[in-house]
């Protein structure tokens, strides 16, 4: 399988995938030239799984290693976490020089890259994520943050990875659930940046568990997902333009996981549910046809995702939330919306009437 590089003004990276890459974290990061000192950041689940098989490989290259291990969940991408990654870091006396790794998904990955960051204004990171979102989304491009009880990813830090190491046999202990949330955002790629991936997935009756999937189509499914987004970040690396369609289905839906205090839906659930409403926004300024959208929603029904908002959820909340995402721009709130399969576009004049009656629709 390929190695994929995020070609950077500052510093390019590689993204490596292949089975048993696991095994040759430590190899792979001795010809990075670090310093041996090494803090390995994970939650018990992932641990105990690959921490004993990571830790071995990075031994085994002669980096002296100590684990943080942080308790796993959304509610848990906080300050307090990032805290004690600090202390270990002080009570191990990391250098500038050292690097931190982040065995896990998408909120073991933010964490890290934060504190990453963050510790001594800057050390190495690497990314070594487990699940399928944070393979193909939120291990690559170097955001990193944690949540603020108001919002989403609100404090957080640009830190690119020195590496990010891509194991697909990892995904064999993946719940169905994360395996659905990540593909809400291969589904995301399909509608924004690759026609062929989302006609690729088309043909494939389920969606809803990796088992359905041929090892040709999970391949092309992490190749491509992960080159979309290498080239969408190397063209904009902080987010100045172009990066900013990355977020399709994240305005709405990180408002729904919000609200929701990150227990009731999850990262890829939210997503999907953002997507439907752009979808639908869309449909409605008459910036896509009806076809479109039905595609859009049969692939992310045939994924096992809902097309529905959580029942409870105040709408009136929703769209007071979205005046929070760092989307705002001159207290406009800015939508990523579809122009066709394959394309968006970033516009600020989705009126609240026009919402509201979208999200009432999807109750």
């Amino acid at each position: 399988m390929p190695v994929i590089s995020v070609n950077l003004p500052s510093e390019s990276y590689d993204i490596a995938i292949a089975p048993g890459n696991l095994d040759l974290l430590g190899e792979k990061m001795a010809t990075l030239k670090l310093g041996k000192k090494v803090l390995l950041v994970s939650n018990p689940v992932v641990f105990g799984h690959y921490g004993e098989r990571a830790t071995l490989a990075l031994k085994n290259a002669g980096f002296d290693v100590t684990t943080s291990i942080l308790k796993d969940g959304e509610q848990y991408k906080n300050l307090t976490s990032i805290q004690q990654i600090y202390d270990k870091a002080l009570e191990n006396r990391l250098e500038r020089s050292s690097t931190m790794v982040a065995l896990g998904g998408g909120v073991i990955g933010d964490m890290t890259g934060f504190a990453a960051a963050t510790w001594l204004r800057g050390v190495n990171f690497i990314q070594v994520p487990t699940t399928l979102l944070s393979m193909v989304d939120a291990s690559i491009g170097g955001k990193t943050g944690v949540n603020h009880p108001q919002g989403k990813n609100l404090i957080g830090a640009f830190h690119q990875p020195r590496l990010v190491l891509i194991d697909p046999q990892v995904l064999d202990t993946l719940p169905v659930r994360e395996f659905q949330a990540g593909m809400a955002e291969v589904i995301k790629y399909g509608i924004i940046w690759d026609l062929d991936l989302f006609a690729q997935m088309e043909k494939c009756d389920r969606l809803d568990e990796m088992r359905y999937l041929s090892q040709s189509l999970l391949q092309t499914i992490l190749a491509r997902s992960c080159q979309a987004k290498a080239d969408v970040v190397s063209k904009d690396e902080k987010e100045a333009g172009l990066r900013a369609i990355l977020n399709y289905g994240h305005t709405i839906g990180h408002a729904v996981e919000s609200l929701t205090g990150y227990q009731v839906v999850n990262h890829g659930e939210a997503v999907a549910i953002g997507m439907v409403a752009a979808g639908q926004l869309a449909l409605k300024l008459n910036l896509w046809d009806a076809d479109s959208q039905a595609k859009q929603i049969k692939l992310i029904q045939k994924a096992g995702l809902t097309t529905k908002l959580p029942s409870g959820i105040n709408i009136d909340a929703i769209i007071d939330a979205l005046q929070t995402d760092k989307k705002v721009k001159a207290g406009k709130v800015r939508f990523v919306l579809p122009t066709q399969i394959g394309a968006v576009e970033i516009t600020d004049q989705v009126h609240t009437d026009l919402i509201h009656q979208v999200l009432q629709e999807m109750q």
